[in-house]
């Protein structure tokens, strides 16, 4: 079929865009059409009985179907077959004619219509084309040699045509090139400069293939290489096998060696015979016996410790000091105790004395969560530059944890202290033993009488674990514990220690630490800018204040981080938000429920409601102790979850009322003792002392779900009997905390800085503790709660009484 059948050209064409291949006038290939336009230009083209130019569409512009999209040259040809297949796809065979070049885009709807005109070569010299056509004849045979482009037939088709442009269109199809390069050779009219662009195409396509088979070569020669070996050392661990003899045995043998003639000089001499002896036990062993995969998981064990290998650094002091203050806000009083104990240690160093001679104190920090007990063991470790070894103690039972199975029991390894050394690689790590208070008791054993060796000083230095079965020096180790409740460490461990009380924090400490290292933490982790997210002072006081129920800081933490998620959320959605505030006015729209810590006091003077305050796990909190009286016979009830130290204080409290109003010191009005209509009619005078006879008495601490116990109750019961029986109000502004004896003594009590944080927060104005707390403690009361409380002492209930009643 030749062009001489169709009109003239320049002619007005359709166009198809073709986005998968490059096609060339000697070519018949089929073309898959799915696009609207396509299928109509063929179907065109077919009715018409016309000519159609297929154009390839640029990489960028795959699945466009328009002039822009498609180079301006092409395929002119015709469509021979145009077959509907399935899947809505039309599948046409197309036959190239001839090149063509778009010369007018005339429409693109419904179809593409252009006027195309042929691409005709340019004039040649013969002699010259036949020179540089053997260059490219002579390229093409290399580059068949190196690749697989070039089958048999197609070379000999290109040995002996002697058409130029058809030369050149078989090599272009046949090798690999990008749109651009296709398109550039595509258009060339001159013939010359055609086939000059192919020469350097096909040199550059030599030594890239050049590179590639060069490459292949070399990894197909290290594969085989590596299954040589393989097999080879195969076979040698077969006959090996056979002849009862294994080098690797022996390789692994003379390894354990080495390392144990390597430790001789920094372990000691017991160590050193216990790992001999199973090492030579180990060498006569056979390799398949029971005992010989055990004996060599002791061996792997037991050189991975790092003994004689030491942190370097020498302790400064006033680097751990630094290092707190840093990382840590407030806490003055644990701050300058740790200060303290590592100035001993440091003198001793500095003396050239021995460790266990500073007297051995283990420090444990006590606190209810959340108060920053773990991180302040983080700081010692970053300040003295030591390896940081925690210890989970909640919940352990099983003494062999801490000492370590005997090899007898399958699965046996060390103990979690030998398992730490190993893992801090130094001899002298610090070892935090979390949550010592929660170790736990059953019939494995109990882990707190192996804490008891491991944290005495004089025997420590001594250790044994039943694995290792020798001695380990741990009096190098730093042991830091850490507590909630000091009461439930049992009293032989408590006596190895010494307690730093990390108590609760005000508000406006949690605000500092708030603004100051949980907000930038909190930031960084969600990937927000400082100045992407505010949160405004009022709004962070509101969240300590009302979104927190807590001692420490560990739910506020995770409030901020509510709030910085809600407004990384803000700024993915809205990317033209550049800046996210949180104020008192929106606050809701980032925290939905608030969680009231402690009901604020609403100033309404009651009888029977007075105001007491306790010490809970998880700081202090006011204690409302409710009470009613019913006309009885002078009986007493208790509801409220109370422990027996608690209905003792209420008993307690009941007698010494009756006391007080039996001695006139508490007056009662008459009109306050109920008379029955017999007495009223005889015109009996009832004494106001009866009163307590005449009433039954219901004493109730709300939030009955939640148990409550503790010696610092008296004074508040005291307060809320002698409230109802003598009909007075009691102050709703004042709180009190103090246990009472039988004959009016107010007590000292415990944990009197959370107490007073709580009345703070409730907003009291003046809290009533005893004497003695007021001499010694109160040194330890923030001085942001002295300023915004009264805080008077006394020493006898009548005080007590004297300013709670009105």
């Amino acid at each position: 079929m030749q062009l001489d059948n169709y009109d003239n050209f320049p002619t007005d064409l359709p166009v198809i865009a073709e986005d998968d291949i490059f096609l060339y006038p000697f070519m018949i290939s089929p073309l898959f059409l799915s696009d609207d336009k396509n299928i109509a230009a063929a179907t065109e083209a077919i009715e018409n009985d016309s000519l159609i130019i297929v154009c390839p569409t640029k990489d960028s512009h795959e699945g466009e179907r328009d002039f822009e999209a498609i180079y301006d040259a092409g395929v002119i040809g015709s469509i021979m077959r145009k077959v509907a297949l399935p899947d809505g796809r039309v599948k046409v065979l197309f036959q190239g004619l001839a090149r063509g070049r778009v010369v007018k885009p005339l429409t693109t709807e419904p179809i593409l219509h252009a006027t195309v005109d042929t691409i005709e070569p340019s004039e040649v010299n013969e002699l010259k084309m036949d020179a540089i056509i053997e260059v490219v004849r002579e390229k093409v045979r290399t580059l068949s040699q190196v690749s697989g482009y070039f089958p048999p037939d197609l070379l000999r088709t290109i040995e002996e045509n002697h058409e130029h442009n058809r030369i050149a269109d078989l090599i272009c199809s046949t090798i690999k090139m990008k749109k651009d390069e296709a398109y550039k050779l595509f258009i060339e009219a001159d013939i010359e400069k055609r086939f000059l662009m192919l020469i350097d195409i096909l040199v550059s396509e030599i030594e890239a293939n050049k590179l590639q088979k060069e490459i292949r070569s070399k990894v197909q020669s290290r594969i085989e290489k590596v299954n040589k070996e393989y097999f080879l050392k195969e076979q040698l661990k077969q006959i090996q096998k056979e002849l009862g003899t294994d080098n690797q045995r022996e390789e692994e043998i003379e390894e354990y060696r080495k390392k144990l003639e390597a430790k001789k000089t920094k372990m000691g001499e017991e160590a050193y015979k216990e790992i001999s002896k199973q090492l030579e036990r180990f060498a006569r062993m056979h390799p398949d016996s029971a005992d010989a995969g055990m004996i060599q998981s002791y061996l792997e064990w037991v050189l991975e410790i790092p003994f004689g290998d030491f942190a370097k650094k020498k302790l400064d002091i006033t680097k751990v000091e630094e290092q707190l203050n840093k990382d840590h806000f407030s806490l003055k009083k644990p701050k300058e105790r740790i200060a303290e104990y590592f100035s001993v240690k440091e003198l001793l160093e500095l003396r050239g004395k021995k460790n266990k001679e500073s007297g051995g104190a283990i420090l444990c920090f006590a606190g209810p969560p959340g108060v920053g007990k773990t991180s302040l063991a983080n700081s010692i470790a970053t300040a003295l530059k030591r390896p940081l070894v925690r210890i989970a103690l909640g919940g352990l039972e099983d003494v062999n944890e801490l000492r370590g199975h005997r090899r007898t029991y399958i699965g046996a390894m060390p103990g979690r202290i030998v398992q730490g050394l190993i893992d801090a690689k130094k001899m002298n790590p610090i070892i935090v033993l979390d949550e010592i208070d929660k170790v736990g008791r059953s019939q494995r054993g109990d882990p707190t009488a192996v804490l008891l060796e491991i944290l005495d000083p004089e025997q420590n230095s001594a250790f044994r674990d039943y694995y290792t079965n020798f001695n380990i020096d741990l009096s190098n180790v730093i042991f830091i514990a850490t507590a909630n409740d000091v009461g439930r460490i049992p009293a032989p461990l408590r006596d190895r220690m010494e307690f730093i009380g990390v108590s609760s924090y005000t508000p406006q400490e949690k605000y500092e630490i708030a603004k100051r290292y949980l907000l930038p933490q909190e930031l960084k982790k969600h990937g927000l800018k400082a100045s992407e997210l505010t949160i405004s002072k009022p709004a962070l006081k509101e969240i300590i204040a009302s979104y927190t129920r807590e001692a420490g800081v560990r739910n506020l933490r995770r409030r901020i981080a509510d709030v910085t998620r809600k407004a990384a959320k803000m700024i993915l959605e809205d990317p033209e938000k550049s800046k996210i505030t949180v104020s008192l006015k929106n606050i809701k729209q980032f925290l939905e429920k608030t969680v009231f810590e402690i009901d604020k006091t609403d100033n309404i003077d009651r009888v029977g409601v007075a105001n007491g305050l306790a010490w809970t796990a998880v700081g202090g909190d006011v204690l409302k102790i409710e009470s009613i009286r019913i006309k009885g016979k002078g009986t007493f009830q208790l509801t409220g979850s109370l422990g027996d130290v608690m209905k003792e204080s209420a008993r307690i409290a009941m007698s010494v009322v009756k006391t007080l109003i039996d001695t006139k010191k508490l007056i009662v009005s008459p009109d306050q003792v109920p008379v029955t209509p017999k007495e009223l009619e005889e015109k009996i005078t009832i004494d106001p002392s009866e009163v307590y006879k005449r009433y039954d008495l219901h004493i109730h601490v709300p939030d009955g779900a939640t148990p409550k116990d503790g010696p610092s109750a008296g004074i508040a019961m005291c307060t809320t009997i002698a409230s109802i029986l003598s009909g007075k109000k009691i102050r709703s502004d004042f709180a009190m905390t103090g246990e009472v004896s039988l004959t009016g003594i107010v007590m000292p009590i415990g944990g009197l800085k959370e107490k007073l944080i709580a009345a703070h927060k409730a907003g009291m104005k003046e809290v009533l503790i005893p004497q003695k707390n007021y001499e010694r403690d109160l040194d330890d009361i923030p001085d942001e709660v002295k300023e915004a409380l009264v805080i008077t002492p006394v020493s006898r209930i009548e005080e007590v009484l004297e300013k709670m009643l009105v």
